[in-house]
């Protein structure tokens, strides 16, 4: 193999059917360490907003809680507490405009517009994650068809030129062998970024579901339900409504 071999030459000597396989496999590199980077980034963010939570408990009221988990509206904690406050205010219509609504349970009423703003969430959660499933599935197939196609140029050059030595049929195989090698250094990061970022989803999740039973024990009890052994240590941190 010379110096032109590799990479360089893969691309050089390639037509146009490998060159957009390559094209399409960096394609699905670039989109799939984008996607990884920027929900990796929500991810630390959403962290960071979590533990502005204890905070927002030991507010003097709702509307200072929800100064104290930031002004950044994209905060799932921050719209969990804005859709249980939005919930408890609709509870309390005006005289003579009665609606729909107003026949339900408070019970049910605050568990719904909490699980809204849950299902929410999870669906930003949860988008592109679909993109890293997709390459990491096909990715080996995509460099498997370049490296079937490769090999089946360079058998089709070495029959023309009458020449199948060895160091003849070794370069262009290994060249096209290269694709294979492409399409799994494509797939195996956006299936390890997948794993991560669906983990740290239901992370995240779980401190959501965590709040919104605090929330929901708010506006339907008047406090919030303490530790486990709150009932032994009489640990319950009220928070009045505004």
């Amino acid at each position: 193999m010379n110096s032109q071999s590799g990479l360089l030459s893969l691309w050089t000597q390639g037509d146009i059917v490998t060159r957009a396989v390559a094209l399409l496999l960096l394609t699905m590199s670039l989109a799939s360490w984008m996607v990884i980077l920027v929900k990796a980034l929500g991810l630390r963010q959403m962290s960071v907003q979590a533990r502005a939570v204890e905070g927002f408990w030991h507010a003097s009221d709702l509307n200072a809680g929800v100064q104290q988990l930031g002004g950044d509206v994209t905060n799932p904690f921050r719209q969990l507490a804005l859709k249980g406050q939005e919930a408890d205010a609709h509870l309390q219509p005006e005289e003579g405009n009665r609606q729909l609504i107003d026949s339900l349970d408070r019970n049910d009423w605050v568990t719904r517009c909490l699980r809204s703003s849950i299902d929410e969430s999870t669906t930003h959660l949860q988008s592109g994650l679909a993109v890293l499933a997709s390459v990491g599935s096909t990715a080996p197939f995509v460099g498997l068809f370049g490296t079937v196609w490769g090999i089946y140029h360079a058998l089709v050059a070495i029959g023309l030129s009458g020449q199948s030595t060895i160091d003849k049929v070794a370069g262009p195989i290994g060249e096209a062998l290269i694709m294979t090698a492409l399409g799994l250094a494509v797939a195996i990061p956006a299936v390890l970024g997948y794993n991560a970022l669906v983990r740290g989803n239901k992370g995240v999740i779980t401190q959501l579901n965590r709040f919104a039973y605090d929330l929901h024990a708010l506006f339907v009890t008047g406090a919030r339900i303490g530790s486990p052994n709150a009932f032994k240590t009489a640990k319950v941190l009220p928070l009045h409504k505004a």
